[in-house]
Parts: structure tokens; C-alpha cells; sequence
């Protein structure tokens, strides 16, 4: 069995991005914030911070008290992307990288001569040397294995700044030394399924048969798993995506029930756009409110949703959001809004949708209005034209990135 993927993960990204491009962090114990507020998270943070046991989803007050001295910067994800695509050109003039996996992480294929073990390690060599002459303090690690699971799996057990290699002749004694969440899709979950039926080790999991992972999965996947840990690469059947949405984390000023329906109208927007260029249409929309109490500080969930008539139109999803709303409006003053979020779902296909004989028909002027919209916004840059519920919002819900989708740079 070849070498056949070249893994490359970029270490602490978002934080290594900051040092990289502010001198002042460099050495420092950071935490990057989505929003700067004391009840947020860390959606990052530096190596020098997880030294402190600071880690992704630290609570801003756990970081203080881990690390007295972590400095806090807020998220800039135009410059991640920005500095994501510069990376992937550094790759790319070493070798073909085959797929994008999220915004830190993409997988390369192994061909010829790069099979072999030594030209292989080579060419790791070649690409940390290529970063490293043009961004000195963003790292990354590579794993090099026979398929992408088991060269993500290398990737991760040397950081940062890493090169592992797992050859035929490693499987399975060099993964017995990991545990069981080591593995990418075991999480908290799967983990505890996995013990429910009797394999609480990586031995357990790799004696196990076919039919015994399928059982464990309850689906497919534990029979795909099965193949993956012996280095095989799995086949699969690309699926429709099911859901698309956006969240934001309120700040301080905006706590308040107008500012809040203005973000989820934002959110509506910046959803309702990116769904067109997916070329999909929603059945499905739903609004989310998380509150907390001003004095108490417990927190209790808003939540509405509702069929609708399969639209991609901006105009009918926001019509349907204020519907979903009126049952805000009687919300207890002494609760503050802190989070909102907007999803469609239910999502099909625009160009193979047949049309609801009974639904009212979206209007030629309505389309136009929709297509005006989106090439104005991409051509001259985000709200150059929008909807009005959105106008005490324009600055808030910035780009995100999210683990497995790498915004555009427009």
C-alpha cells in the first residue's frame, strides 16, 4: 500500500495569522474573540496560551484565570481568508492540493515518487520551507499516510510544526499509543456510544468487523471507518447540503430587542444571498434568541420556525422572519438578548424545483430585484443595497468562518 496523501494543518491559524502580521503578539499568550466581551469565548488560541490550558471554547473569564496575562484580540476573518488562499498558492507550487478542508486544512495527493517515503518527506520539507520564507510564524503540521483519515491522524500527533509519516508497515501498533477521541468523527458523544458497546481503546475499535462498526455507527459510516483505519479511502456519494444559516454574538450595545431583530434581518440578508449563489431554495426558516437575565444571569431560549413555500426571494424570507417575530415583542424586560441566529433548511435544488400549483408565484420584478441585489453587493462590497430591517446592523454580523466552509474573499 502507497503513500497517498500529504496532510498539511496549519497550527492556532487564526491566532498565528495575528502574530504574524502584528509584532507586538509574537511570543505572547493570545485568545482570539469573535466579539470583544467578557461573556464570549475563545473561538482560538496561541500556542504560548494553550501552554495555560487555554484552548478553543475557553470562556473569556476561565482564560484570566488560566493565564493572568492572555491578551485578547477580536477575530479579523477577511484577513484568515485572505492568508488562507496565500497559503494554499505556497502549496499548490509545491504540489496539487487536491481538496480544501476547512480553512486551515487541505489534503494533497501523493503521485509517482512522491510515494516513496524519503521524496515524500521531501516534499513536507519543501512546503514548511516555502511557508516559513514568506510567513515566518505561521506553522503548520503534515501527516503523510496511505489514505487522508490516517494522514490527518499523523498531522495531529506532532505539534506544532510536526511531520509524521504512517506507512503500511505502522497500522495498527503506531495508532495504539493515541486514545479513542484522537480519531477524527469520535467525539464526546460517538465516544460514549462507542464504550456502550464495549470498545473504550483504539485495539478494541481496530479488532472490531464490519458489521460490529455499522452497529456502533447505526449507519454506513461505522463500515467506511472500518476501511478508513486500515488505510483504504472510502467512497462517498456527495449529499445535498441540508441546512444553511447564520448566528451572531451580540455585543454589549446591542442587547436590546430592536437592535437584536435588526442582526437577525442582517443575518437574514447574508444568508438569503449566499443560499442564491448555491443556486437553492428553502422550505424551512427558523429564528433563534438566546437571553440571559439581567440580574440573575440564567438564560432561557426564543425559538420559532414554520414551513414556508420553497423560496430563494429575500423579500418573501423576511417576510416570513417578522411573522416568526411577533411572538418576541412580549419578551420580559429583564431579559436581554446575547446571541441570534437565522437557518433555512429543507433545502432543494432551484433549477429542479417543480413549482407549488397553489403558491403565489414569485414575480419577474421580484427576481430582478433578487439578482440586482447580489451583483451590486459582490461588485461594490457587502450593504452597498439591502433591505431596511437591516439598517441599525450594517457593522454587525462580520464575515465567519466556520470549520468546514471557507468563505469567498467578496
Amino acid at each position: 500500500m502507497s503513500l497517498n496523501a500529504l496532510y498539511v494543518d496549519f497550527n492556532s491559524y487564526f491566532a498565528s495569522v495575528e502574530q504574524q502580521l502584528r509584532p507586538e503578539l509574537r511570543g505572547k499568550p493570545i485568545g482570539v474573540l469573535a466579539v470583544m466581551a467578557e461573556t464570549t469565548c475563545c473561538i482560538a488560541a496561541s500556542y504560548e496560551a494553550k501552554a495555560f490550558g487555554v484552548k478553543t471554547g475557553t470562556g473569556v473569564r476561565d482564560a484570566r484565570k488560566m493565564c493572568r496575562d492572555i491578551i485578547f484580540v477580536e477575530a479579523r476573518p477577511p484577513l484568515y481568508v485572505e492568508y488562507h488562499h496565500k497559503l494554499i498558492e505556497i502549496v499548490e507550487s509545491c504540489t496539487h492540493v487536491e481538496k480544501v478542508l476547512s480553512i486551515d486544512e487541505m489534503v494533497c495527493i501523493l503521485t509517482g515518487s512522491q510515494q516513496v517515503k524519503e521524496k515524500a518527506l521531501d516534499l513536507a520539507a519543501k512546503i514548511k520551507r516555502q511557508i516559513n520564507r514568506q510567513y515566518e510564524f505561521i506553522r503548520c503540521s503534515i501527516g503523510i499516510a496511505p489514505n487522508t483519515f490516517l494522514a490527518k491522524t499523523a498531522s495531529n500527533m506532532q505539534k506544532p510544526d510536526g511531520c509524521v509519516v504512517i506507512e503500511e508497515c505502522d497500522i495498527p501498533q503506531k495508532l495504539f499509543s493515541l486514545n479513542l477521541r484522537a480519531l477524527n468523527g469520535i467525539g464526546v458523544q460517538m465516544h460514549a456510544r462507542l464504550e456502550r458497546y464495549g470498545i473504550d481503546s483504539i485495539e478494541k475499535l481496530y479488532a472490531a468487523n464490519k458489521q460490529q462498526l455499522r452497529a456502533a455507527w447505526g449507519s454506513i459510516e461505522g463500515e467506511r471507518y472500518y476501511d478508513k483505519l486500515r488505510g483504504l479511502e472510502p467512497y462517498y456519494v456527495k449529499n445535498t447540503r441540508s441546512s444553511l444559516g447564520h448566528s451572531h454574538v451580540l455585543p454589549p450595545e446591542q442587547r436590546n430587542v430592536l437592535a437584536a431583530k435588526a442582526v437577525l434581518h442582517r443575518l437574514l440578508q447574508k444568508a438569503a444571498m449566499r443560499m442564491r449563489s448555491y443556486d437553492l431554495m428553502a422550505s424551512y426558516i427558523s429564528v433563534k434568541i438566546k437571553l440571559r437575565h439581567r440580574k440573575t444571569k440564567e438564560t432561557v431560549r426564543f425559538y420559532n420556525e414554520s414551513a414556508i413555500t420553497a423560496t430563494d426571494n429575500s423579500l418573501k424570507l423576511t417576510e416570513n422572519l417578522e411573522t416568526l417575530l411577533r411572538t418576541f415583542t412580549g419578551i420580559d424586560i429583564q431579559l436581554e438578548p446575547v446571541a441570534v441566529g437565522v437557518s433555512f433548511s429543507h433545502l432543494s435544488n432551484a433549477n429542479e424545483y417543480m413549482d407549488d400549483l397553489f403558491a403565489e408565484k414569485p414575480s419577474t420584478s421580484e427576481k430582478k430585484l433578487n439578482e440586482a441585489l447580489d451583483i451590486l453587493n459582490l461588485k461594490y462590497g457587502k450593504n452597498t443595497i439591502y433591505f431596511a430591517g437591516a439598517h441599525n446592523a450594517l457593522a454587525s454580523a462580520p464575515m465567519r468562518i466556520a470549520f468546514n466552509y471557507v468563505p469567498d474573499m467578496t
